[in-house]
């Protein structure tokens, strides 16, 4: 099946910067992907170049196999839905659904109903002729998705729609958002730098770091395979303990960290007697104990900061060699780590490695 986006060798730069350096990027129909990356790492400008807001200093964008790099942003069939909604606000909820399709020239057979097959799919029927001022952040939210869902263009391309949002109802639009994709069967390029967003929302995570693809993949692969030290670093809280190999046979390498010996799960790669590599070792997968626990790994450590965060509890434990390493703990088991020293223990096919580029370089 052909994509139904394509990036081909794409720049931009403006003036000196870069914003967005060679990007190629396939996008299958029906899938929500997101550009996930911090401030400044190209994801918006590369969103604003396939609406047509933007135009790339060099290479081709294709939309649904059709060269649109140069076509402007009204004769290309995508839709754009901004951060602050962008409504009209005198006119009613449907008249703001029905406004792109009567640009198109449909009639009023068709708009009525296919506005009225709209709010129902978001549940506002009872809200048609309200303005958008009589309606809560998440209504005007809806409102918006469903007026650039109207005219049923091929991508949808949202720049981070729900940052205006508080976060329990942001938490809740994330779902619905999914929903609304999977109902509709639509195509949604989704910006962000929430990765909470990212990882709840997702088919495909397309994260990118000055101007490039660092990584992408779906959430469960960025999260449990981070390819790079910046993608483990921001998706997730992570310990990333650097570390020298001493042996490695199938899916077990056997590695220094700090005069202490730990295994890992290599995964894909080759790991060579005394290469530096990195192990991607997530708080949540390791388990605190007062006794020493029958683990693959254990060290001995002791607590020197407790945060409680609600439904789990965040312990910084010192172990050998001064080094810290983030755990999280459930409150009910905090109770049973009376004493400061405690054990550490984890499975090696929790962990990871990536490797150590700067050693490389």
């Amino acid at each position: 099946m052909e994509p139904v986006v394509q990036f081909e060798n794409i720049n931009k730069s403006y003036g000196k910067h870069v914003a967005v350096d060679n990007l190629n990027l396939s996008i299958e129909a029906g899938k929500f992907v997101t550009l996930l990356g911090p401030s400044g790492c190209g994801k918006s400008t590369s969103l604003r170049m396939l609406g047509g807001f933007e135009t790339p200093t060099s290479g081709r964008i294709m939309l649904s196999g059709k060269d649109v790099t140069r076509v402007p942003p009204n004769k290309r069939n995508v839709n754009i839905v901004f951060q602050d909604y962008a409504l009209f606000p005198h006119m009613s909820v449907a008249k703001n659904i029905a406004f792109g399709l009567e640009l198109k020239g449909f009639d009023n057979q068709r708009i009525h109903r296919r506005v009225s097959e709209l709010l129902e799919l978001v549940q506002l029927q009872d809200y048609a002729n309200r303005l958008p001022a009589e309606l809560s952040g998440g209504q005007r939210q809806r409102v918006a998705l469903m007026r650039a869902l109207a005219p049923d263009p091929d991508v949808l391309l949202l720049d981070e729609p729900l940052s205006a949002l508080d976060a329990k109802l942001r938490q809740q639009m994330q779902i619905e958002l999914k929903a609304i994709q999977e109902k509709t069967g639509k195509t949604f390029m989704f910006v962000t730098h929430d990765q909470e967003e990212a990882l709840t929302m997702s088919d495909t995570i397309v994260v990118m770091n000055k101007g490039r693809i660092e990584q992408m993949g779906d959430p469960n692969t960025l999260y449990g395979r981070p390819g790079s030290v910046f993608v483990a670093n921001f998706i997730g809280e992570t310990n990333l303990l650097r570390s020298t190999v001493i042996s490695s046979k199938g899916d077990v390498a056997a590695l220094n960290w700090n005069g202490i010996t730990i295994t890992a799960n290599p995964g894909g790669l080759d790991p060579r007697h005394g290469e530096h590599l990195y192990v991607v070792l997530r708080p949540e997968a390791i388990h605190c104990s007062a006794a020493e626990p029958v683990l693959g790994n254990r060290i001995k450590g002791k607590i020197r900061q407790r945060v409680f965060k609600g439904n789990h509890t965040s312990l910084m434990v010192e172990v050998a060699g001064g080094a810290m390493l983030n755990t999280l703990v459930h409150p009910s088991d905090v109770a049973q780590l009376s004493s400061e020293d405690i054990w550490l223990g984890w499975k090696p096919e929790t962990t990871t490695v990536i490797p150590d580029r700067h050693a490389q370089n």
